[in-house]
């Protein structure tokens, strides 16, 4: 099956990964996390974003759906972007297990503003309103763009100044981290992000996830709150010998840096044909406006989804397996 451009969900297990997977497959580990291999993992985290406590889950959902119950009470709400995954994509689950309303905002870009946050601050204290508690961005967002450190630092100091808190979903941080030329620990520890969903399975991973708690206060309950939420692995040995293979030279990185490129590549060549980028293209996603005849063609050999039906637009995935060669092949079939 041809690499498609759908999802970096859709790419395999990067091999250094599954030889960390192999190589963990032997013996006997205390469960739930008693391990080696997680207190290895853990250190890992450490070093890159400073203080902080680190809970690995099996996936994107359960990680935003439990920092978000960490973070909230059932009569709170969360502040998002329209096109937040936990807004569009989780059928739900926030809003189900947190208790908590969400309240969203049109954006053209994926990025919230602080003008976005601050229109929903009313009702405080008053019992008929829920009452705003959270703001959760997403870095990258869904739309492929990209908040700058000082975006970053600027709403973070706005949530704080009014006593909200600050989540950012990071399914796709690695890629920001990369298109800004940043460390994390300057990108989230250091603006004043609370909670991060940190992704991996997007970027070479087969599965799993890590909730970075870097306000202390939060971390308490959360090992109940992960038990609960049915997120606690018993063989955690897999999942944190993932994220140490995952972690150890910058992989992470790596195959961020290489998935970002190859959207850039794709973006320059589709351009050069008259066609429109819709959005700055600032980590690995492409988003752009078919003629709708050639849409179901080019599915036919290259996969991908269409974003917005209602004008043609199409949203293209690259992944950290993506080459050259599958941009050339596409490209040819797209002039045709």
């Amino acid at each position: 099956m041809n690499r498609g451009f759908a999802s970096d969900n859709n790419a395999g297990v990067h091999p250094r990964i599954m030889k960390a997977l192999a190589d963990a497959n032997s013996g006997h580990c205390i469960a739930y996390g008693d391990d080696p291999y997680t207190d290895a993992a853990k250190e890992q985290f450490g070093k890159l974003f400073g203080e902080c406590e680190v809970f690995f889950v099996f996936n994107g959902t359960g990680a935003n759906v439990l920092s978000l119950q960490a973070m909230t009470q059932p009569y709170q709400a969360v502040i998002c972007a329209d096109t937040a995954h936990i807004h569009v994509d989780e059928c739900g689950a926030p809003e189900r297990f947190t208790g908590c309303k969400l309240l969203f905002n049109p954006t053209p870009d994926g990025k919230l503003r602080i003008s976005d946050i601050a229109r929903h601050l009313h009702g405080i204290g008053v019992e008929h309103h829920a009452q705003p508690h959270v703001v959760s961005i997403t870095q990258a967002t869904e739309m492929g763009t990209v908040y700058t450190v000082d975006e970053m630092r600027e709403i973070a100091g706005f949530v704080h100044s009014n006593g909200l808190l600050l989540h950012v979903d990071g399914a796709r941080v690695a890629n920001a981290a990369v298109h800004l030329g940043v460390s994390v620990k300057e990108m989230i520890t250091d603006t004043g992000v609370d909670v991060l969903s940190f992704g991996g399975t997007k970027n070479g991973m087969m599965y799993g996830e890590a909730v970075v708690v870097l306000n202390y206060a939060l971390a308490d309950n959360f090992k109940y709150i992960r038990k609960q939420g049915m997120q606690l692995a018993s063989k955690m040995r897999y999942i944190s010998a993932q994220f140490g293979e995952y972690l150890k030279d910058d992989l992470w990185m790596e195959n961020a840096r290489h998935s970002n490129r190859m959207a850039q590549l794709l973006c320059n060549e589709v351009q050069t044909l008259g066609i429109t980028v819709t959005q700055k293209v600032e980590a690995n996603e492409v988003f752009a406006i078919l003629p709708p005849q050639a849409i179901e063609e080019l599915q036919r050999e290259f996969f991908f989804y269409v974003w917005d039906e209602s004008r043609n637009e199409v949203r293209w995935v690259c992944s950290w397996d993506t080459t050259e060669d599958d941009i050339e092949r596409f490209i040819s079939l797209l002039k045709k």
